[in-house]
């Protein structure tokens, strides 16, 4: 009897121990080829649900700059009228915000601080058109085609439709 627990009780500590190896074996075997499989396509479901989010919202952000950029460039407008008592004419441009105009109707109160210390560019690279008749301005960016006219991205931001 005796032995033969000897022997059941050797049969289950190797039974153990190759279970124990077979673990450990498979362990430092690496991921099968499914389960890298399973993570890549995880990975790209991922990447497809979230990348047209985040694309879609660079042009939100690019109008968002523009819009705020307009704003600033109203604020300077502003103060060189209150100043001088009449905006920048179109063929002085915006550049009269940032350098004393010395052609056309010549500002004799100018800020000599300048009301702009540089001109922005819209976050599309091209410079904001500025239209004037005397009394009013018309401030624009082009938007993403920088062409005139347009819908959707390639819409036209200007200061009347800027809140």
């Amino acid at each position: 009897m005796a032995h033969a627990l000897a022997t059941l009780v050797e049969a289950r500590s190797r039974s153990w121990y190759r279970r124990v190896v077979l673990i450990h074996r498979r362990a430092a075997a690496g991921f099968t080829l499914i389960e890298i499989m399973v993570v890549v396509f995880i990975l790209g479901l991922l990447v497809t649900l979230v990348a047209p989010r985040i694309v879609g919202r660079t042009d939100d952000a690019r109008r968002t700059k523009a819009a705020a950029d307009i704003k600033g460039i109203e604020e300077a407008l502003h103060l060189y009228k209150l100043d001088n008592g009449f905006y920048p004419t179109t063929d002085q441009g915006l550049q009269a915000l940032v350098t004393k105009p010395e052609t056309g109707n010549v500002p004799r109160r100018w800020n000599p601080d300048g009301y702009l210390e540089s001109l922005p560019i819209d976050p599309w690279g091209n410079p904001y058109a500025f239209l004037c008749d005397g009394n009013t301005y018309t401030l624009k960016s082009y938007g993403a085609d920088g062409a005139e006219g347009g819908e959707g991205k390639y819409a036209d931001i200007d200061s009347h439709s800027v809140l």
